[in-house]
């Protein structure tokens, strides 16, 4: 279900499998729940990923770490970035995805092109095979389903994802890839490839990995006034 990157004083980062519920449900422990037996301590979640999103998550180990980390995200003080593979051309590729979003059918949230309290990603792309692009995702903002409304929005769904439209795959290919932040004055990064998929472990894929190894040291794109 998951394995244990960093164990920190007050927090635990965890590696989650794709296709694993994020909490306990249909009488199946989820991801935190498992992890509190397995290491017998409690665990307090301060954010968190779709079932088919693999990837990076921060467990404080007390209600005093949850509340500074919770302080945290809010102020958008914990950098994150996702990775994600998708097929076809996008609208452009690289660049904003901004704007207000609201539910729509079949628990799907769409993208509406109002701002008022928008959903805010930033992202480069790459081709890493005929007809399909590897993406650096940057989200400046924390709405549930967002990253892949946004590039479901700009016409290239996430392979994998079918409620939002992504072909069929062996599993979602989205990954909570690299967190970066400071706590208590001390600064903290970590960065996990996605190991699970035959599309993620392509040489093409593991090659761009290699440039993009430091997400928050890259030239990120600026935006635009029609962004």
């Amino acid at each position: 279900m998951y394995q244990v990157i960093a164990d920190e004083h007050d927090f635990i980062v965890i590696n989650k499998a794709a296709d694993i519920h994020f909490h306990s449900q249909d009488g199946s422990a989820g991801v935190v729940a498992q992890a509190e037996v397995d290491l017998g301590i409690k665990l307090y979640a301060v954010h968190r990923l779709d079932t088919l999103t693999s990837g990076l998550i921060i467990l404080a180990k007390s209600s005093q770490a949850a509340a500074e980390f919770t302080r945290m995200f809010a102020a958008h003080a914990v950098q994150k970035y996702y990775l994600a593979l998708a097929k076809g051309k996008p609208k452009k590729k690289q660049g904003w995805v901004i704007g207000d979003m609201a539910k729509s059918r079949r628990s799907m949230h769409k993208l509406l092109r109002s701002t008022n309290n928008p959903a805010i990603t930033q992202f480069f792309s790459h081709s890493v095979g005929e007809g399909e692009r590897l993406y650096l995702l940057k989200p400046h903002s924390g709405k549930t389903h967002q990253l892949r409304v946004a590039l479901a929005s700009i016409g290239t769904p996430i392979l994998g994802d079918t409620l939002y439209g992504g072909a069929t795959a062996d599993r979602g290919y989205l990954h909570a890839y690299s967190l970066h932040f400071s706590y208590l004055g001390q600064t903290y990064d970590y960065t996990v490839a996605p190991d699970l998929g035959e599309a993620f472990t392509a040489v093409a894929v593991s090659a761009q990995l290699n440039v993009w190894q430091q997400p928050n040291e890259l030239s990120w794109p600026a935006l635009k006034k029609n962004e």
